[in-house]
């Protein structure tokens, strides 16, 4: 078996990125607070906005190339309605209703698609 260890991979110039092919890797994500308000850690995520109780909106650092990426989250209570809305380039507003009312939850959440 051999190793490979690199600390830089490049393409052919010596300094662009190397194209992934077939792959896909998350392009922004994000751990928040109990009440998720607070961003505990994240990537490409500029800021949360706190649109209202449960519900939330992700800015991100990066622009997606359009309005067609895929942010999914999980909450800390599996028996709440949630769900993803008002997706533009540069932003995506979250969810999470009891069945009675909306509820402030942690949250975990991660977008894929295409950078501009």
């Amino acid at each position: 078996m051999s190793d490979l260890r690199v600390n830089t991979i490049s393409a052919s110039d010596g300094t662009s990125p190397v194209t992934l092919t077939k792959q896909s890797a998350a392009k922004a994500w994000n751990n928040t607070s109990s009440d998720g308000t607070v961003i505990n850690d994240s990537f490409n995520i500029a800021s949360l906005t706190d649109i209202g109780t449960g519900q939330h909106q992700h800015n991100v650092t990066n622009s997606f190339s359009n309005a067609t990426y895929v942010p999914t989250f999980s909450v800390d209570n599996n028996q709440y309605q949630q769900w993803t809305s008002d997706l533009t380039t540069t932003s995506w507003r979250t969810s999470n209703y009891s069945g009675s009312s909306f509820s402030d939850m942690g949250m975990r959440t991660v977008a894929h698609g295409d950078l501009a």
